[in-house]
C-alpha cells in the first residue's frame, strides 16, 4: 500500500495543480469578460435613456430589460443580435411584427449577399458576367426561403420605443442562434436548389458556402 501511496501521491498532486490552471485562467477570463459586459451594459443603457427611448410591452425597467438581454445574449457563443427599427406605427403588436420582418429580411438579405460573393469569386473567378443567370432566380429564392426557414429561430428579447409624430419610433432586439440558423439555411438552399435548374450542376458547392457560415 505505501509503494502505491509513494508512486500516486506525486500524481495526483500534478494532477490537482492542472486542474487548478485552467479554472484559475477561466477565472480571470469570466472577470474580465464581465468588466466587458458592464461597460456595454452601463453605455447602452445611458445612451438610450439619453435618446428618449423607453422600454416597451414590459413591467420591467430598462436596466432590467437590457441586463437581461445580454445575459441571453451571451449564454451561448453561438448567440447572435439583431436589432431593427421601425418608424412611425402606433400598435405594439404591429410594431413588433414590423420588426421581427425587418430583421429577417436583413438577415435573408444578407445571407444571400454571402452566397453570391462566394458564388462569384470562388465558383467564377469574379467574372461576373460568367455566371448563369439562372443563378439571379436562385439568390432570390434561397433569400425569400431564409425568411420562412430562419424565423422560427429568432427570439424576440426586448423593445424600446420612443414618440414620432403621430406615431412612435420602435426598436426591437433580437436574438438568432447561428447553429441553429445554419441548419435552417440549409434547408433554405436545399429548397432554393430544388426551384431552380442550377441544382444538378451548382448545389453541392454552394451547400458547402452555407455550411462555412456567415458574418453578418
Amino acid at each position: 500500500m505505501k509503494y502505491y501511496l509513494k508512486i500516486f501521491t506525486p500524481v495526483l498532486a500534478a494532477l490537482f495543480v492542472l486542474a487548478a490552471i485552467p479554472q484559475n485562467v477561466y477565472s480571470q477570463s469570466d472577470k474580465k469578460f464581465n468588466k466587458e459586459m458592464e461597460k456595454v451594459y452601463q453605455k447602452t443603457t445611458k445612451e438610450l435613456k439619453k435618446q428618449g427611448w423607453k422600454v416597451s410591452g414590459t413591467s420591467l425597467t430598462l436596466e432590467a430589460s437590457m441586463m437581461k438581454h445580454l445575459r441571453a445574449l451571451n449564454s451561448d457563443d453561438k448567440n447572435k443580435e439583431l436589432v431593427t427599427e421601425v418608424s412611425m406605427c402606433k400598435s405594439a403588436n404591429v410594431c413588433k411584427a414590423n420588426a421581427l420582418n425587418n430583421a429577417l429580411v436583413e438577415y435573408a438579405n444578407n445571407a444571400g449577399s454571402y452566397i453570391r460573393g462566394r458564388v462569384t469569386s470562388d465558383m467564377f473567378n469574379n467574372a461576373s458576367a460568367s455566371v448563369p443567370e439562372e443563378f439571379d432566380h436562385f439568390y432570390a429564392a434561397y433569400e425569400r426561403l431564409v425568411q420562412t426557414e430562419v424565423k422560427g429561430e429568432v427570439e424576440f428579447s426586448f423593445a424600446v420605443e420612443k414618440p414620432n409624430g403621430d406615431g412612435k419610433t420602435y426598436r426591437a432586439y433580437f436574438i438568432i442562434n447561428e447553429e441553429k440558423a445554419g441548419k435552417a439555411r440549409i434547408r433554405a438552399i436545399q429548397r432554393a436548389a430544388q426551384e431552380t435548374k442550377i441544382a444538378q450542376e451548382y448545389a453541392e458547392q454552394v451547400s458547402n458556402f452555407v455550411n462555412e457560415g456567415f458574418n453578418e
